[in-house]
C-alpha cells in the first residue's frame, strides 16, 4: 500500500444519512461496507454519479466478457500500483476463469511467455493506455479483428475507469479489505 493509513477514512454505519443507509445497506457484504464504498460515500453526490459509470464498466451492460475485463484491470491496476484495486480485482478475476499462474502473469505483461496472442493485446492496449494515453494503431487492429467498436470503446472506458479509481484509492489512502490481499 502506498499509504499505510487513510487519509479519508471510510462512512461508518453512524454516520450514514437514511439515503446512504439505503444504498450502503444493500451493496455490504456480510454486513461490512467495502472501503472504496464507504470511502466515497464521503463525497456522496459524486459517489451516486460515479455508481452509475462504474455498474456499467462492472455489469451486464459492458460489452466485454468478465475475464478479459478483469485482465484489464487488473494490469492498469498494476501499472497504477493500486494494491486496493488488485486484491479485490484478484478475487473478481478468479470468479470470471483467470488462473493464479494468469494472475501472477499479469505483472510481467504483455511480452511474458504463456500468453494467448488476444490477451497479450489486451494487456499492450491497458500498457499503452497507461503510457500514452493513447492505443496504438497495431494493437487497434489487433483488437478490431475480434472486436466491435462497442467493445473497442468498452476497452479504452474500462482501463480510463480504473486508472481514475486507481489514482483515488492511492491518494485517499483507501485500506486492504478484511481477507484480501494486496500484492
Amino acid at each position: 500500500m502506498k499509504l499505510s493509513q487513510p487519509r479519508i477514512t471510510p462512512l461508518t454505519a453512524d454516520e450514514w444519512t437514511d439515503e446512504q443507509r439505503a444504498s450502503l445497506e444493500s451493496r455490504s457484504r456480510e454486513g461490512r461496507v467495502y472501503n472504496v464504498v464507504g470511502t466515497l460515500a464521503r463525497h456522496w453526490e459524486a459517489a451516486k454519479k460515479f455508481q452509475v459509470w462504474a455498474y456499467h464498466i462492472m455489469g451486464e451492460t459492458s460489452t466485454l466478457v468478465p475475464r478479459e475485463r478483469e485482465l484489464l484491470i487488473l494490469r492498469i491496476g498494476w501499472l497504477c500500483q493500486a494494491e486496493y484495486e488488485w486484491g479485490q480485482h484478484v478475487i473478481f478475476g478468479r470468479e470470471a476463469g483467470l488462473t493464479d499462474e494468469e494472475i501472477a502473469r499479469i505483472k510481467e505483461g504483455p511480452d511474458a511467455d504463456g500468453w494467448d496472442p488476444f490477451d497479450a493485446t489486451l494487456l499492450r492496449a491497458a500498457d499503452e493506455l497507461h503510457a500514452d494515453a493513447f492505443i496504438s494503431d497495431e494493437t487497434w487492429a489487433a483488437l478490431s479483428e475480434r472486436y466491435t467498436t462497442q467493445q473497442l470503446m468498452d476497452v479504452v472506458f474500462t482501463v480510463g475507469q480504473y486508472n481514475m479509481v486507481s489514482m483515488a484509492l492511492n491518494s485517499f489512502g483507501v485500506q486492504l479489505d478484511n481477507g484480501v490481499a494486496g500484492f
